[in-house]
């Protein structure tokens, strides 16, 4: 095949040390299919210059001889290069304002853009993502936070004893501190001031299903949205236990008109046909964890009014909002900003708006670190390049000269194609209306 694929660092964060390719599977694409690799160095990267070099590939900061280059986040306006074809995640297509003048940029200078978000199945399901290693990091990022905020408050507890996830070596090692917490709770049982502790997880995709594989590790009992009153309030909960309940779209909003069932398909295609009623369970929550892709036609899961409200009692039960999917004042309205791993949470103040990092004040303390697979880099980047690589052959072979009904690309990547020679390809016009202020 003889192409040339090159792979640029990681700049936009200090704490980004991921990679879409890792030397292994670089290895077996060069072995199998002939494919080259060039790989700018980096001090931060997870994965050494040496693991790269061992594989085959060049490392080296120019990467103008590669036809195709392939990156995690957004990159720099300055470093695209007229007519080339990079891969990364844009952050676009719901028209974010701070990507439009790297997406201008790269139309200036007719480049391609193939975003991984967008490389999906014939019904539309996401194929590229690291969506179960963001829920995990959530998960065990809230519960961190949980030990950090009770001991605040002077409540001793078993979560004290999980660190932040980017401190351990490996997922295996921060797993067993959760499970030690798990013991602790079924030996020792939860402080009475928080019995019974609930955490509840909304939505139900790849991240949700991170977020449940954490749970796993401590004892749980499964509630349904229905019971939630009814455990939250019942004396005799255990204190043995963490009781866990799943929110659904079903369990968020509900129909405008009387008499109406709630029909999914008809809320994602016409959601000004429903209103939230979600607040109902914010009472009963320990921990909040959200993982809904949100967009703005959507309802909100929670709102800042909603918080507001909630906080008029001097001793709520919600202690954590992990907002794994972290769309700024978006599903959770009260997610005002993101973080990152070094300094992950901030309380939000119900009354001013104003937050304050860290795990002391009064509100909620919100995570919002949104680049939560970067906390376990080897992991996420061993996975992730396990189901980019198949696609790496054809996108290494394919002419990106041709026009774009011609281009001879998967149709999985040819769904995720953003910009074909600096133009917006059909799916993706309505970008124009963002583009211009």
């Amino acid at each position: 095949m003889g192409a040339l694929i090159g792979v640029r660092r990681e700049d936009k964060s200090k704490w980004e040390r991921r990679v879409p390719l890792t030397p292994r599977k670089m290895r077996e694409l060069r072995e199998k299919y002939g494919v080259e690799f060039c790989v700018q160095p980096s001090p931060v990267r997870v994965f050494r210059e040496n693991e790269f070099e061992q594989a085959g590939a060049k490392v080296q900061d120019d990467l103008s001889p590669a036809s195709v280059v392939f990156a995690v986040k957004e990159i720099p306006d300055k470093y695209f290069e007229p007519g080339k074809t990079y891969v990364f995640f844009a952050h676009v297509i719901k028209g974010q304002a701070y990507n439009m003048p790297m997406l201008k940029r790269m139309m200036e200078l007719g480049c391609n853009l193939i975003d991984y978000e967008k490389v999906t199945d014939e019904r539309g399901r996401r194929l590229i993502f690291f969506g179960w290693h963001a829920g995990v990091v959530a998960m065990i990022d809230s519960l961190w936070t949980l030990g950090q905020r009770l001991q605040w408050e002077g409540i001793p507890n078993p979560f004290t004893g999980i660190r932040d996830t980017y401190t351990y070596d490996n997922l295996d090692a921060a797993r067993a501190d959760v499970r030690a917490a798990g013991a602790l709770i079924k030996t020792e049982g939860l402080p009475a001031a928080i019995t019974p502790l609930v955490i509840g997880v909304a939505g139900y995709g790849n991240v949700g299903r991170g977020i449940q594989e954490i749970l796993t590790d401590l004892p749980t009992e499964e509630v349904q949205p229905a019971d939630l009153a009814r455990v939250a309030n019942d004396p005799k909960a255990s204190r043995n236990v963490v009781y866990r309940v799943t929110f659904k779209e079903e369990h968020s909003v509900e129909p405008v008109a009387a008499g109406a069932k709630f029909d999914l398909q008809e809320y994602y295609q016409h959601p000004e046909r429903y209103r939230p009623r979600f607040e109902q369970y914010l009472p009963y929550l320990t921990v909040l964890m959200n993982s809904i892709y949100w967009e703005s036609r959507y309802p909100r899961i929670v709102t800042k009014e909603q918080v507001r409200k909630l906080f008029r009692d001097k001793s709520p039960r919600l202690r954590v909002i992990g907002d794994a999917s972290c769309d700024i004042e978006g599903g959770i309205e009260c997610t005002v900003k993101s973080t990152e791993p070094g300094e992950p949470v901030y309380v939000y103040d119900p009354d001013t708006g104003a937050t304050t990092m860290g795990v002391a004040g009064r509100g909620p303390v919100i995570l919002a670190v949104d680049i939560l697979p970067s906390e376990l880099p080897r992991e996420a980047s061993e996975y992730f390049s396990d189901i980019l690589g198949p696609f790496i052959p054809a996108i290494a072979q394919a002419d990106f000269s041709a026009p774009f009904e011609k281009l001879n690309i998967p149709p999985e990547i040819r769904r995720a194609v953003i910009l074909y020679h600096g133009e917006l390809t059909p799916e993706y016009k309505y970008i124009e209306k963002y583009l211009t202020p």
